[in-house]
């Protein structure tokens, strides 16, 4: 279950004029490539629905807009991988947003079957964004796009701008400001730090909202990070700032109690709560390997195993015991259909640890041989 955070005063400016906006919104602004006329209507509803509720906030002018943002649609999860392959050498899962430096070009690529997950809402706002602002500061594009990414479609009901500022953020450090390469923690980072700036400061919150007008479509990003940083300097102390954050975070649940919580919603099958919960444990101790043990098992659980063998491999990465992520890493290679990977990760998982693992794999390397 998702709680209501401190952005209500911002939210309810932002829907003063929100409705006037609705209309313009949906001239023209998807093209959307899929098997049938009705998935492209479904999927450019929920694109227009996102593209509205993003610029509620930023207020960016769709005349700019030289060409409508892609959308390609792919019901066939094979499919999808290789069209995402060909075209970046990796798959991705979920969705992904490929970026040219030609407009006509860049498209958002969908994997039918993972509609409703956070990928794509993440993968849209960054098309969104990049659409009008190329290279925006990283943490900037990354922190939206990860706070955006809590947003669930509904076709029965309007998408409202206080449904977007639902999260339970924290934990970073403001150094993030002048990063434009990020790793996979200072993009969960830079989730806290808009929540944070977003929070409920008023001064932090317009700040904020003005710089968005300063970014410029022709700069680089590390020319539009420099703007925002002058945008602030001038106005607040970085020890106020850093205060402040930390008095923002001493409102919010410990690690153990993040991670005992989610295990609880886990077992009770409330995936969706529970992956919320091991999110903010991250948020905290980012190198910590049992929430990514976690994200993975649910992942797994709903059959996102590319999702799943990355939320293990990162768990192992970061300690986690590796006959434990191996015998894992094995169970979700046999649901995925990839049997000789399954039988390298139990043979594994068996070596490293025989007495805890190696029966339980000889009876799976049995099954896969049969």
């Amino acid at each position: 279950m998702k709680k209501c955070k401190g952005f209500i005063l911002g939210g309810l400016i932002l829907l003063i004029s929100f409705s006037g906006w609705a209309q313009e919104a949906r001239r023209d602004l998807y093209l959307v490539t899929a098997d049938t006329g009705a998935v492209a209507d479904r999927v450019r509803l929920e694109m227009e629905s996102r593209f509205e509720v993003y610029n509620g906030l930023f207020r960016f002018d769709p005349s700019l807009l030289s060409v409508p943002l892609n959308v390609r649609v792919f019901d066939d999860r094979e499919a999808y991988r290789r069209y995402v392959f060909e075209q970046l050498g990796k798959t991705i899962p979920g969705a992904i947003y490929i970026h040219y430096n030609e407009p006509e070009r860049r498209e958002l690529v969908i994997h039918e079957s993972s509609f409703e997950e956070a990928m794509l809402a993440h993968q849209a706002f960054i098309q969104y964004f990049r659409a009008f602002i190329p290279n925006p500061p990283s943490w900037l594009l990354d922190g939206f796009a990860v706070y955006f990414s809590d947003m669930h479609f509904n076709p029965h009901r309007t998408l409202s701008l206080i449904e977007v500022f639902q999260a339970d953020e924290e934990n970073i450090s403001t150094d993030v400001l002048s990063a434009d390469i990020l790793s996979d923690e200072f993009k969960i980072t830079s989730w806290a730090l808009v929540s944070f700036l977003l929070s409920g400061d008023r001064d932090y919150y317009r700040a904020l909202a003005e710089s968005f007008m300063l970014l410029s479509p022709d700069a680089t990003a590390s020319e539009n990070t420099r703007t925002l940083i002058r945008r602030f300097s001038p106005m607040f102390d970085i020890d106020v700032i850093e205060e402040h954050f930390r008095n923002y975070l001493d409102t919010r649940k410990t690690f153990a109690v993040l991670m005992e919580e989610g295990h609880l919603a886990y077992s009770r099958g409330s995936f969706l709560d529970a992956e919320l919960f091991f999110h903010d444990a991250i948020l905290q101790r980012p190198n910590d390997f049992a929430p990514y043990y976690y994200l993975g098992l649910i992942a797994y659980r709903e059959e996102n195993y590319d999702r799943a063998e990355h939320y293990f491999n990162a768990s192992r990465e970061r300690g986690a015991d590796g006959a434990l992520i191996n015998y894992a890493l094995g169970i979700n290679a046999i649901a995925d259909g990839r049997s000789e990977d399954a039988a390298a990760h139990l043979h594994l998982a068996a070596g490293l640890d025989p007495g805890r693992w190696r029966t339980r794999a000889e009876e799976l390397l049995r099954n896969i041989r049969r």
